[in-house]
């Protein structure tokens, strides 16, 4: 086997995993949320009390942090797909947006997350003196405002899972599937019980595609 058949396999099992993981990732980070079977609204008041001091909460947001390298390679992997196809438009125009939306996620979370986690080594009573500057976080004040592009993601995944559909180029069933999980997980938070439901529906269309990729190679 020479370096090139090598790196290509590499590359093949890389891409695989990253649809195996990336839907799993979610399924954990909204899975350890409180509160999932009490769904209600949650605001910016509620919002801080429930990360403050939750590290477990606090971790799974740092794994979706992460987990959008893995959102950008399925995202391309896609467009790849489809770039031969009556749906390449849709794929390129998808890709670009859902990639986008990743970028916003990753800052998301890293404002929201680690920032906090910051916050929670401090001691209470200097916690309640910086409060005013945490729900400024939380209402995304000042330029934090463009954090409100996470909605992206969701909508370029859409996108591309409307070409896919369209074009039979996965599964209908896959296609189907991981469109209406990507148009759930975009559900506001305090209902993160349909996230979690959303999750497990992209993870019951794109990890058995991933485990496709991986068996090719292997």
């Amino acid at each position: 086997m020479n370096a090139n058949m090598f790196l290509n396999q590499i590359e093949q099992i890389s891409v695989g995993l990253a649809f195996i993981i990336f839907p799993l990732l979610f399924v954990f980070a909204f899975a350890v949320h409180p509160g999932l079977l009490r769904p209600h609204l949650l605001g910016p008041e509620g919002l801080v009390p429930r990360a403050h001091k939750n590290g477990l909460l606090q971790f799974g947001h740092v794994s979706v942090m992460l987990n959008t390298g893995l959102l950008i390679v399925v995202a391309l992997h896609f467009m790849k797909l489809l770039d031969h196809s009556s749906g390449a438009w849709g794929g390129f125009t998808g890709a670009a947006i859902a990639i986008l939306g990743a970028i916003f996620l990753a800052a998301d979370k890293g404002v929201l997350c680690l920032t906090m986690s910051a916050f929670d080594t401090l001691p209470e009573k200097v916690f309640g003196q910086i409060m005013p500057g945490v729900m400024a976080m939380f209402t995304k004040k000042g330029w934090l405002v463009l954090l409100w592009g996470i909605v992206f993601l969701p909508i370029g995944f859409a996108i591309q899972a409307i070409a896919l559909l369209r074009t039979h180029t996965l599964s209908s069933w896959q296609s189907l599937v991981f469109l209406i999980g990507v148009l759930l997980v975009a559900t506001p938070d305090g209902f993160e019980i349909i996230n979690l439901s959303a999750s497990i529906m992209m993870a019951i269309a794109l990890v058995p595609y991933g485990t496709q990729i991986i068996a090719k190679v292997l």
